[in-house]
């Protein structure tokens, strides 16, 4: 990052923004493709999706400090960090604050 006097960019705040396809990222956990989204709800911590294949039911939250978890039929399947290290279908972008331009990491 360039430095300007002082300070450098990354003085300016970042928000992360975490795109992920849920129908993928169940088939990836389950080995069962298809999923379908038939409710979601969210509030200032968390988004959920309420899913499902045929009988199986999953809950995905989404935290917006990018923790998530998954639960299929009750069972916890996933318990942590989305990023595209534990999720070959998660995408993580990086926005400056203040003017919502895009950051691009080398």
């Amino acid at each position: 990052m360039k430095e300007t006097g002082a300070h450098t960019a990354w003085d300016a705040p970042v928000v992360c923004r975490v795109e992920v396809d849920l129908s993928g990222w169940l088939e990836q956990l389950t080995g069962n493709s298809d999923w379908e989204v038939y409710d979601e709800s969210d509030d200032e911590n968390c988004m959920s999706f309420a899913m499902r294949h045929g009988r199986k039911t999953a809950e995905v939250t989404l935290y917006h400090n990018g923790y998530a978890m998954v639960d299929v039929d009750g069972e916890s399947l996933f318990d942590g960090a989305l990023t595209p290290a534990t999720s070959a279908c998660a995408h993580l972008s990086y926005y400056r604050a203040d003017n919502g331009d895009l950051i691009t990491l080398n």
